[in-house]
């Protein structure tokens, strides 16, 4: 890059510090508060899982004790808990999402925070307005990339590639970087960057429960090196080798370049809270599994089809590993059992959808019926998913997936947070931690998340 050329990452950290002191809209605030909420809840309940604690466990030999909060109780290092935060927030595979980007914003965004807060003692709008801002650079990154089942960002967990940099922001935000060191973390941030999908795509481990941590704890080191004085790279974004050329097969285009810094518009507002705990591209499935179990049930005989694309195909094959996960994580991540799942026992819960059900033999058997058909278009977000049942030639009922089946207002969103708090023991603290947050004191809130039960 020429020395007399402004570098993406140079206007970049102008535009977010302008929109902080220009002020994130009230809306936004409120939706910040709302997520920070479920985060919290879900990673309450994930400290009950083995994950969890193995996750716990790694980190604290590796890292040793420290200062800084576990959400469910106990101390560790900086990086170490922002790695664990993050991991205990999508464990449970119940973390929010950005469907046209297909990421989690706040599993990355949110444990960079809470450690930096806890370091300089930030206030309670000063993280707020981190966390949105760190969300919203996500939640761009993804609209530009728009991924699909194949091309540009199909191979990349885009939440951990894009997720050290908005963690990067977020927690140079609350650390009161300014605009050089805000470059520098952006440098920093991209020096780390990773998040091959093989994790989602391969079966048989349970790390694909944990990846977004790896971006959390990258962007809190990041910032803290800029902090400390270390200078990133200007080009990270824009450079030859940078961010696009290298990760995502092209330079920006002009319009992509104006929209990642026009704050004009907010792209976090179409971040969705989830309704059950799997993938998301899972969830048209189990939206239209539920509008047949009716019919299904009353012919036990009937064959079951869905129809998939791109995206989705890739939850279906290897066709015989996906009809019979070997963990957990597995089977969230298969179309053919969430649609076996939600036909022979309704909706997923956290209850319902235990490590056990890996061993039920009805929801095996169902799976053993599902039928793939491809040809569904391949888009953005949400695959139009269709789940067919024959008797014979015979269409006995076919169910089709429509976006508003997924909706989750604030009553649902705080029903799910108590369903979290009860998984987890903690029922008597869901009405202060809510609360808490609604009022906008997050250091509280997460003050009462890191007691122990």
């Amino acid at each position: 890059m020429a020395a007399d050329t402004v570098s993406l990452s140079a206007e970049l950290a102008r535009a977010l510090l302008q929109a902080r002191h220009a002020g994130v809209p009230a809306d936004m605030r409120a939706k910040t508060r709302l997520h920070i909420a479920d985060s919290l809840g879900i990673a309450l309940a994930a400290r009950r899982t083995a994950l969890g604690r193995q996750v716990i466990d790694g980190l604290l030999a590796g890292h040793g004790a420290g200062s800084s909060g576990l959400v469910g109780g106990g101390k560790a290092a900086p990086l170490a808990a922002a790695f664990i935060n993050a991991s205990l927030i999508h464990i449970l595979d119940y973390d929010d999402i950005h469907d046209v980007g297909r990421l989690h914003p706040s599993t990355c965004v949110l444990p960079a925070a809470m450690a930096a807060a806890g370091l300089v003692g930030a206030g309670d709008d000063a993280v707020i307005d981190a966390v949105a801002l760190g969300s919203e650079l996500m939640c761009r990154l993804g609209v530009i990339c728009a991924p699909q089942g194949e091309g540009p960002g199909a191979e990349w967990f885009l939440t951990q590639l894009f997720g050290y940099l908005g963690a990067g922001v977020a927690a140079g935000l609350v650390l009161g970087l300014d605009q050089r060191q805000l470059v520098s973390t952006l440098g920093l941030a991209y020096m780390q960057l990773a998040g091959g999908k093989e994790a989602g795509f391969g079966t048989g481990a349970t790390a694909r429960g944990i990846y977004p941590a790896f971006a959390a704890q990258g962007g809190l080191q990041a910032a803290l090196l800029a902090r400390a004085g270390v200078t990133g790279p200007a080009g990270a974004m824009d450079g030859a080798a940078g961010l696009f050329r290298l990760y995502l097969a092209g330079a920006l285009a002009s319009r992509q370049r104006a929209m990642l810094l026009d704050f004009s518009t907010w792209h976090a507002r179409d971040v969705d809270i989830k309704p059950w705990p799997s993938c998301r591209l899972s969830h048209p499935y189990v939206a239209v599994a539920m509008a047949a179990r009716d019919a299904c049930l009353a012919h036990p005989e009937a064959r079951v089809r869905v129809a998939v694309n791109p995206s989705s195909g890739r939850l279906c094959r290897p066709l015989a590993q996906r009809r019979r996960p070997a963990t957990l994580q597995d089977a969230k991540y298969s179309i053919p059992f969430m649609t076996a799942y939600t036909l022979v026992h309704g909706a997923p819960t956290l209850q319902g959808f235990a490590p056990h059900v890996l061993a039920d033999e009805a929801v095996l058997g169902m799976a053993g019926r599902i039928e793939l058909e491809d040809g569904l278009p391949d888009n953005p977000g949400h695959p139009q998913a269709v789940l067919t049942l024959l008797d014979g030639g015979r269409i006995v009922r076919q169910a089709h997936f429509a976006a508003r089946d997924l909706h989750v207002d604030e009553a649902l969103a705080r029903k799910k947070f108590e369903d979290c708090l009860q998984y987890a023991s903690r029922s008597v603290q869901a009405g202060p931690l809510w609360s808490a947050l609604a009022q906008g004191r997050v250091r509280a809130a997460f003050d009462m998340a890191f007691k122990e039960s």
